[in-house]
Parts: C-alpha cells; structure tokens; sequence
C-alpha cells in the first residue's frame, strides 16, 4: 500500500454487528472507513462506542433497499475525492416472521433488494473506482454464510435455498411474484436464497474482472454471530437460546469482535490475495482458529446459473 495516504475501503451496514467491528478493525490498521448506513446518527454513536478515533472514518448514507439510493451514494463518495481500495458488502435484513413481502421502492421484495440487488449494483458501479486506485491490492469482499450450502448443518435447516430456474428474476419480479425462483413468498428462504446469489455474485465478479483488472474478487463466512443485529426481527426467546445453542453444542459460536477481525484480514492481509475464493474458519470452529477456502454450495458453483442471474439482475437494477 502506498506510504503518503491511507487506503480507503468502504464498509455497508457499517453501524451494528459484524460490519462495525470491521470497521474498527480496519481503522485499528490505519485504514479510513467509509461507513455507509441507513441512519447516520445510530453509525456516529457507534463508532464512538466502540473507540474508533474521529478522523478514521466518514460516515455516509445508503440503503441498500433503494437503488436509488445506491446511485446516490455512488455520487457523493465520487464528490468526496476519495480514492477507493477496498468494498466490503456486508449488510443484510432478514425477517423470518415476516408472512407477506415488503416492497422496495422499485417494487421489488425487500429482502433480496437489500442483500442481493442493491449491493449487485454497488459492486457494478465502484468497480470503476476500485480500477482508478493506484493501490497495487485492490479488494472486493462480499459476505456469506452458512445457510447458503445445504451441505452444512445450517443450510439444512427447511426451508432449503432454491434458486430453480430464476423464474421471478425472469418476470420482472414485481407483483405479484415475490420470489427469485418465482414461487410461495417464505421470508426465511428469501433471505437464503440472497446469500446463494452474493455467491454468485462474487464468482461471476472474479470471472469476468479479475483478470482485466487485477482486483481480489473474494466472500467469506466468519462464523456464527450469533448475538448480531441481524436477528432483532427474530422471536424474543430464539434471540436468546441461539447464542447459547452455538456455543454450548454446536461449537460454532463467534463474537461479533472476532468476526469483525476476520474480515478485516481478509480485506487487508496478503494470505487472503487470492481472487474467486469462499473464506471459511469452519462451522464448528477449528481448534487452531485458521481459514481455509471452503467449497461453496452446488448452486453457488453453478456457472451458468451465475450467468443467467448476472443478467437477470443487471436487467433489474437497470445497468446500463
């Protein structure tokens, strides 16, 4: 990395769980984060919860549920000047209770929205910036997770991700389809079925730029969290036992700290230069506490259901 600036990554869902303890880990290495969030006050009083200093970070507004707002966030990080090194697509809803779908602004269900489409579109639009960075180690890393692969113990819990043939990507995915493979809206498989495709994403990302642009193409799944955020819309007593669950029999526990540090390295550390990769430290946490790249769910290695969902997706979020 260059001496005379810091390396600049941006962070979404920056301002709870995972996505705010890579944040200060990044900043911990002298990295500047750009925070980009939904609500810009919650992100400032968690920054400084977590002790990050004030000039390590900017925090700017996305939601990822609008691709307008991804456009617009695109926009002022340019008007900001800021060089870009590293993207780091973290954010994610999941609403298992959920028993009809919400609605993005564009019509389409909310929850591949925020997780699949709007963060396809973030990674179409700054791969111009992660380009222009004179940084010789350019990253783009996307979040998994386990309940993608219906190989692991998570993803074999019902409902199992099922993209089938991306019927609803296919019909536009408005009203009333609610559902990627164009079936019964189930708000769990939803989330599911967006974390299949952020793989794709990835893949299809290193399959088609990695070679003309020399940018590291790669997810990772840093263990279960099981105190995040990301289950606040979960029943009270599932909030409860679950962290209890992952760390008395499962073994899969992880903090939100260690998580955090572990997508930090991958962003920032040369073992994890390897572009296309699937980072995992194992469901039940090995004992030495080392990564390794899993191999990912059938779906997900899937090339030409990569493929047809690239263009089904870009024809969604209006690439042009």
């Amino acid at each position: 990395m260059e001496q005379h600036r810091k390396s600049t990554v941006v962070i979404t869902g920056a301002s709870s769980g995972v996505g705010l303890y890579a944040a200060k880990a990044l900043a911990k290495r002298g990295w500047h984060v750009v925070m980009a969030c939904r609500d810009l006050a919650k992100t400032q009083q968690a920054a400084q919860a977590v002790g990050m200093p004030q000039d390590s970070y900017t925090i700017m507004h996305i939601d990822l549920g609008s691709l307008e707002s991804v456009r617009q966030f695109v926009k002022d990080f340019r008007a900001s000047g800021k060089p870009l090194d590293a993207l780091v697509c973290n954010a994610a809803i999941y609403m298992p209770l959920l028993k009809e779908p919400l609605r993005s602004p564009e019509g389409y269900e909310l929850t591949v929205t925020t997780n699949h489409l709007g963060h396809f579109l973030l990674c179409n639009l700054m791969l111009e910036d992660l380009r222009k960075s004179h940084s010789v180690d350019r990253r783009l890393g996307i979040l998994g997770t386990v309940t993608h692969n219906p190989d692991e113990l998570g993803g074999k819990i019902p409902p199992r991700p099922d993209l089938g043939n991306l019927d609803g990507l296919a019909a536009g995915f408005k009203e009333p389809v609610s559902m990627i493979d164009g079936k019964k809206f189930e708000s769990v498989k939803a989330y599911k079925d967006s974390k299949v495709c952020n793989v794709l994403t990835m893949r299809e990302l290193h399959r088609r730029y990695h070679q003309p642009t020399g940018i590291i193409f790669s997810s990772l799944y840093p263990g279960c969290v099981a105190e995040t955020p990301l289950f606040r819309n979960h029943y009270p007593l599932f909030q409860k036992l679950f962290p209890l669950f992952q760390k008395y029999i499962t073994g899969g526990y992880v903090s939100q700290e260690l998580a955090g540090e572990r997508v930090a390295a991958v962003v920032a550390d040369p073992e994890y230069k390897q572009s296309g990769a699937y980072w995992s430290w194992g469901n039940r946490q090995k004992k030495d506490g080392k990564s390794f790249v899993q191999r990912v769910s059938p779906q997900a290695r899937d090339d030409e259901k990569g493929e047809r969902m690239w263009e089904l997706s870009a024809k969604l979020v209006e690439l042009a």
